[in-house]
């Protein structure tokens, strides 16, 4: 079998190298290297000819062969049927699929009929080689994925606006301690391998980030871990960077903390949102600390989960059972801790996110948006969105998208009930002009003020001035029977059918080649002739992939035309 695979690699290489170089310019989307497998088992298994290629036979290829071989599942499960595409679409635009194939648009048809099925095929293969991965590995406390289902039942979560965000994140005092912490460390501080810092410096260094000097017979490094805690915070917000021959250095900016502008702000925040971790327990014994390991995060969870605050006995009574539940050893390390859950909130109201009220632990504006973002980095769905008062247009349209239409339209009448409808419709066509490649932005925020009659007609005339929204702008004031407004152009119309393509194209090719079909094949031709010159964002991908998907070759070949004419220009 070893002799058969080196010969059919040695026959395919030739062609193969073609086809890399033929989709660096006609499918520069594709991966080429994901052909190679299924190029090499359709030659072994189907056919001796390079050239012949059956429904069947790439069916049974990609449902039954590459499951066995495949050595990526998650980039075969995204990139394997485009690039299978790409291929089959070189060997027929290069003459090399023969007579005895089925066509191209049936073989894509095909494509398109085991999409499905093959990535789910894919994602078996994921689930099982993360099972075997993770067989023995049980998680900690701080594990969310037991929690997906009841997180995706919450009602939406509404996070608060950046500004009074960035106002909470400056007033954490562990940033402010670390800060204080890397302007003393200051430029190129030699440190060392044993201990980073001598007894004198760790000194210094409690002083500096205003922590106790600990009582102690043995070293003092040893016995201050809320000081390393600050210290690794420093370097995880960059504030403090190892430098070179075993020194660390204060970044330029770091004494400027708290920054003026809010953006900054959180984002330093969030890059030390992982230091969460640093509040779990630490015990003299690795193996009762590990036991706790997560406990911190676990606290989070349940507090969100709760709707954003818990008693602080129930939170430890559920915390300790699931400790003991999880590791054979939590019992012991939850009486070992003494109060396990002291250091963790310490450390959760140090950075801002949790505040302790008598007995009750509660979230902060702050601690809500960091929990959503822990979740978020985990893959986990949970329905969080910026509160309506706060909301940008684009923010909205953006969201709107995502939504389902029912969903969308609430969203829209409740922010719309905070402005006045002409203020509405200004601020949705400036969002709608920030990116002129994002149609279905465009295409919502124009339905919308559609609506908005009389009071949106300054808006559009403003419109008027952005090429990507002056067909829009065009068409309705000529609705609304505005005075003295431009009639819309056939290269306004060309622009708006390159918009609904663009759209369609995103839903998928089975959508996007449904929407061609609907117009009919004498249409799309006649388009053809004339949309290749407008200056839209994607109208050489849209003519690309016109060529590639159309059943009809006539359409095909005047596609590939045009495609020609708009990288001409």
């Amino acid at each position: 079998m070893t002799d058969r695979i080196e010969v059919a690699a040695t026959e395919l290489r030739p062609l193969l190298e073609e086809f890399i170089m033929w989709a660096r310019a006609n499918a520069p989307e594709s991966d080429p290297e994901l052909v190679g497998p299924a190029a090499l088992w359709h030659r072994l298994a189907f056919s001796q000819d390079l050239g012949t290629w059956k429904r069947a036979d790439l069916r049974n290829l990609l449902l039954d062969r590459m499951p066995k071989v495949v050595e990526d599942p998650d980039a075969a499960a995204d990139g394997m049927l485009p690039a299978v595409d790409a291929y089959l679409t070189f060997l027929s635009q290069t003459g090399r699929l023969n007579q005895g194939s089925d066509s191209l648009a049936d073989l894509q048809a095909e494509l398109d009929d085991v999409e499905d099925e093959f990535v789910d095929l894919m994602e078996e293969l994921l689930d099982d080689t993360e099972g075997d991965d993770e067989e023995d590995e049980s998680g900690d406390l701080g594990d969310f994925e037991p929690f997906a289902d009841e997180l995706a039942e919450l009602d939406t979560i509404r996070l608060r606006p950046d500004t009074e965000l960035a106002e909470a994140a400056r007033q954490a005092p562990l940033v402010a301690k670390a800060r204080d912490l890397a302007v003393w460390v200051g430029s190129g501080r030699k440190v060392g391998e044993d201990t980073l810092l001598t007894d004198a410096e760790v000194e210094e260094a409690l002083a500096a980030a205003g922590l106790p000097r600990p009582e102690t017979d043995g070293p003092i490094a040893e016995a201050v871990p809320q000081l390393w805690n600050i210290w690794n915070l420093a370097v995880d917000l960059e504030f403090l960077e190892p430098g070179e021959g075993g020194t660390v250095a204060v970044q330029d900016d770091t004494a400027e903390w708290p920054f003026d502008d809010d953006e900054d702000v959180l984002d330093a925040w969030m890059l030390g949102l992982h230091s969460v971790d640093y509040g779990d327990p630490e015990l003299d014994d690795d193996d009762l600390t590990m036991a706790l390991a997560g406990l911190t995060r676990g606290l989070l969870i349940r507090l969100l989960l709760a709707g954003g605050s818990r008693e602080r006995a129930e939170l430890a009574q559920e915390l300790a059972e699931a400790a003991a539940d999880l590791d054979e050893l939590g019992a012991d390390a939850w009486e070992a801790a003494g109060d396990p859950l002291a250091p963790a909130i310490d450390w959760l109201i140090g950075y801002g996110m949790v505040e302790l009220d008598g007995d009750t632990v509660r979230l902060t504006p702050l601690g809500t948006e960091g929990v959503v973002h822990l979740i978020d980095d985990a893959d986990i769905e949970v329905d969080a969105r910026p509160a309506i008062e706060s909301m940008s247009a684009h923010e909205l349209l953006a969201l709107s998208a995502e939504l389902p239409e029912e969903e969308a339209d609430a969203e829209f009448a409740a922010w719309m009930r905070l402005r006045e409808p002409a203020k509405a419709a200004e601020e949705l066509l400036d969002a709608a002009a920030e990116d002129d490649s994002d149609a279905l932005i465009r295409v919502q925020a124009a339905s919308v003020v559609g609506t908005l009659g009389e009071a949106a007609v300054p808006a559009w005339q403003a419109a008027l001035k952005q090429p990507s929204l002056r067909p829009y702008a065009a068409t309705h004031l000529s609705q609304l029977g505005v005075e003295g407004a431009p009639e819309p152009t056939q290269d306004d119309t060309h622009w708006l059918i390159l918009d609904m393509w663009t759209i369609s194209a995103g839903l998928g090719r089975s959508e996007f080649v449904s929407s061609l079909r609907d117009i009919g094949p004498e249409m799309v031709n006649e388009l053809l002739e004339v949309i290749w010159k407008i200056p839209h964002a994607h109208v050489e991908e849209l003519l690309d992939l016109i060529s590639q998907v159309h059943p009809d070759k006539q359409v095909a070949k005047a596609a590939r035309r045009a495609l020609f004419k708009a990288r001409s220009v």
